[in-house]
């Protein structure tokens, strides 16, 4: 069976996260096949891989959402489209029952100059019926370009060749679903969407904070988006999702309840059983663990503000920032100069590292993210008895305090930005090891009931197998009946 793995801005081009839950999972079938359909910005980030692709891919696509109309000039572009295709086309723009097969087709089949469509006469009159019936009070020029700028990332996905698959896999909606939408329209294969984090909520949420686009625009932004997730779930065979208040955003969203099932995230947890004990060198402090990349969605600032007001009621405590900083310098920048500004001592910002060198002689972890799925750093700081501080994002709470378990805290839970709470989480766990120690051990409890990576590939391998079987194929799994 060839699985088709499609992946937004993450596989194989940034390490941890959802990048390295894909990468898991393609370890975790080696004797499928696998291919990639990449979703990435631009040429430039063309091949830079951060992941040695493992044996069983045979095959990367890449996709780019800001791109040229490479050879438009070769391109042949109708003058008017045909009834049925305009009719398509202006149901897109007014998200009134899209009809989504015909637009595929017609990307497909025509040797379209995306250029030429986006400044044509067609485009031009579908704007204006949208414009005169949904956003009158807008100037129309500027809603013009807007729309030009909206459409073209989603066309030029839809001119792409999608690779044929048995199975498309697509770890998002947005993009990602279309795309596997498409590979399900042309070459009739299974549609899975595994969603870590609700795509459509989390750019909603960006949206609304973006100061890159006017107010009276951010409405109109997020119906793309939502619209782009609904012709994936309508798609799909199945749509996972990481714990139930996801499952039921989803619903809530428009999947269909039927398709929905919940498959939480695993690792390999023996891997951080036996890890280094702390260096002579760092003993006499309490260590604070941040495993993350250093992005605004990880809200590193206000943990360092946090850390600051900590440190000076306990000051033998030690902030380790443990990640890349490099994916958005400029905010990586902000969060060095707010350091030296603010003098606090006994940060260190370590750069890309193993966590394995680390992680066995952190007192505790965290996470002061403003948006999260399920993240592995908590499941992996369980593996290394580590207790954990995380805001109440995602699946945070439920890790932290369970969900269908009577173990009890493995951690502390805090506010999204809230300085005095994540300060005052640290001082009390830096104060109470014996605390540390028992939250310690209800995490390890958990992660041994639930999160393990043998409960992740029996998830998966049924619901592959599932697909294979609608399809009448073989599937091997590569998984014996113990599931390692």
């Amino acid at each position: 069976m060839r699985i088709c793995i499609i992946a937004e801005g993450c596989y194989p081009y940034v390490v941890g996260g959802v990048s390295g839950w894909v990468h898991s999972m393609i370890q975790s079938f080696p004797k499928q096949e696998f291919i990639l359909l990449t979703i990435i910005a631009n040429r430039e980030l063309s091949g830079k891989f951060a992941y040695e692709l493992p044996e069983n891919v045979t095959e990367v696509h890449e996709l780019y959402l800001e791109d040229v109309d490479w050879g438009s000039v070769n391109k042949r572009h109708k003058t008017r489209l045909k009834q049925e295709e305009y009719h398509a086309l202006r149901s897109l723009l007014l998200n009134h029952e899209v009809e989504w097969d015909v637009i595929f087709d017609f990307f497909r089949n025509q040797n379209i100059s995306i250029n030429q469509l986006l400044m044509g006469e067609d485009f031009y009159h579908a704007v204006l019926d949208c414009y005169n019936l949904q956003y009158p009070d807008i100037v129309f020029s500027d809603f013009l370009w807007t729309m030009r700028s909206m459409y073209l990332p989603l066309f030029l996905a839809m001119s792409m060749e999608v690779p044929k698959a048995d199975v498309y896999h697509a770890i998002s909606t947005g993009y990602a679903g279309i795309v596997g939408s498409m590979g399900k329209h042309f070459y009739n294969g299974q549609l899975i969407i595994s969603e870590h984090g609700i795509y459509t909520r989390e750019r909603e949420e960006e949206l609304i904070k973006a100061e890159w686009v006017q107010r009276l625009y951010k409405k109109i932004w997020i119906q793309q988006f939502k619209k782009m997730s609904q012709i994936a779930y309508d798609k799909a065979d199945v749509v996972t999702s990481l714990y139930q208040h996801a499952r039921e955003l989803q619903i809530e969203l428009g999947c269909p309840e039927e398709k929905t099932t919940i498959t939480p995230n695993g690792i390999d947890y023996r891997r951080l059983e036996k890890l280094p004990g702390i260096r002579p060198e760092h003993e006499g402090y309490v260590h604070v663990g941040a495993i993350l990349r250093v992005t605004p969605i990880k809200d590193v600032k206000t943990m360092i503000q946090a850390f600051a007001y900590a440190k000076k009621r306990f000051p033998k405590l030690k902030l380790w920032i443990m990640g890349p900083y490099d994916e958005e310098p400029e905010y990586a920048a902000e969060c060095f100069k707010m350091v030296e500004m603010m003098a606090v001592p006994d940060i260190e910002f370590t750069g890309r590292i193993k966590i394995t060198d680390y992680l066995g002689w952190m007192d505790m972890t965290i996470l002061t993210s403003i948006s999260e799925g399920q993240p592995l750093t908590i499941l992996e700081s369980y593996a290394a008895h580590v207790p954990v501080i995380a805001t109440d994002v995602g699946n945070c709470r439920g890790l932290l305090y369970g969900e269908d378990d009577d173990f009890g805290k493995a951690g502390i839970l805090t506010h999204i930005m809230n300085i005095e709470e994540i300060a005052n989480a640290m001082v009390y766990l830096a104060q109470n090891p014996e605390v540390r120690r028992q939250m310690a051990e209800v995490g390890y409890q958990r992660l041994i009931r639930k999160y393990k990576i043998e409960d992740m590939k029996k998830t998966y391998a049924r619901i592959y197998q599932e697909a294979a079987q609608r399809q009448n194929l073989v599937w091997e799994d590569g998984v014996t009946e113990n599931g390692q």
